[in-house]
């Protein structure tokens, strides 16, 4: 009997103490008793977002070619030009009879013929914390995905080239160069700041809550390039055959180039929140991420030697998205 009553008041002890624990613990929200068992809210949370939408991307297209020079021929009878490769290839077939040697230009003073503007998708996620007595303040840490987008140009490069090394020194023409089928990957990984605009310690509940954000991260970014020589002004150039191989016509065939680079990214953000519960909350806003720079290059076979072929600067994202966001 001595020893039941002692098994008994062994788990009537156990049992107080785990009352006391689940009294004193605070399962809802991070805070402190004070003074007779009153409940402080000093609003610290731990926030778990997901998101999805749209994006719009926009970058003014530069070339990066870095010096090389083709030649030009000239008609005498319209005045237009077609490049030096294309002339042997006529030539050959019998025709470009009224075509005369203009002289030289340098590809790389092109610019680009039409810039950088699509429409994808992105998706992300964010995890944080509201700030312990500020809790109108949130730091996250994000991750975005904006799926493959596409980058088409034919012509790549367009414009008015002077030429040198012909009859006549300083003739402007209007040439194209080269196109362009490539497609670009980016995720975006972000460290961000938010404000919501309500007062006290707890957001409230079924009505708009405006905010504004802001932070910095990296943007991974891989890029896949598909080059032709339209306009047969890069098939002669013997540097250029690294990148691609000969075809029966004396055409280059360029191999298929892949660029993965990493950038710095600038973040703002403006939207709202809507209260579902004291855990769950509505988000819809948009995300502007800028980008100093994308960039596409050739490679060899092997992939052992790229070069730069061309560029968008000055990249924005601007992602609308819908998600829903919990704060435990």
């Amino acid at each position: 009997m001595m020893q039941m009553r002692m098994k008994f008041a062994g788990l009537l002890t156990i049992i107080s103490c785990l009352c006391a624990g689940s009294a004193s613990a605070n399962w809802q929200y991070p805070g402190q008793y004070v003074g007779d068992g009153w409940y402080q809210d000093n609003g610290s949370r731990f926030v778990l977002s997901f998101r999805g939408g749209a994006s719009f991307m926009g970058g003014s297209v530069s070339n990066e070619v870095n010096s090389l020079t083709t030649g030009y021929y000239v008609s005498s009878v319209d005045g237009s030009v077609i490049s030096e490769g294309y002339y042997y290839a006529c030539t050959a077939a019998g025709g470009c009879g009224d075509f005369a040697y203009a002289g030289l230009g340098d590809i790389a003073k092109l610019p680009g013929a039409k810039d950088f503007s699509e429409y994808s998708f992105a998706a992300g996620a964010s995890v944080g914390f509201t700030v312990e007595n500020f809790p109108q303040w949130r730091m996250e840490l994000g991750w975005d995905h904006i799926s493959e987008t596409e980058y088409n140009a034919a012509p790549l490069f367009e414009g008015d080239l002077t030429l040198e090394g012909g009859p006549v020194d300083n003739v402007v023409v209007s040439v194209k160069s080269s196109s362009a089928q490539s497609t670009i990957n980016t995720d975006i990984i972000s460290a961000m700041a938010f404000y919501d605009f309500f007062d006290g310690m707890q957001k409230p509940l079924h009505q708009m809550i405006p905010y504004i954000g802001f932070g910095m991260g990296y943007a991974d970014i891989k890029t896949v390039l598909n080059m032709a020589d339209l306009y047969g002004d890069l098939s002669l150039d013997v540097d250029l055959q690294n990148y691609g191989e000969l075809d029966s016509y004396n055409v280059i065939q360029f191999y298929k180039s892949e660029k993965s680079s990493s950038n710095i990214a600038g973040l703002l953000a403006v939207g709202f929140s809507y209260g579902l519960s004291e855990n769950m909350y509505l988000d819809f806003g948009a995300r502007l991420t800028w980008v100093p720079e994308i960039k596409w290059a050739l490679s060899n076979e092997d992939a052992t030697k790229t070069r730069d072929w061309f560029s968008a600067k000055n990249v924005m994202y601007t992602n609308i998205m819908m998600g829903i966001r919990f704060e435990f």
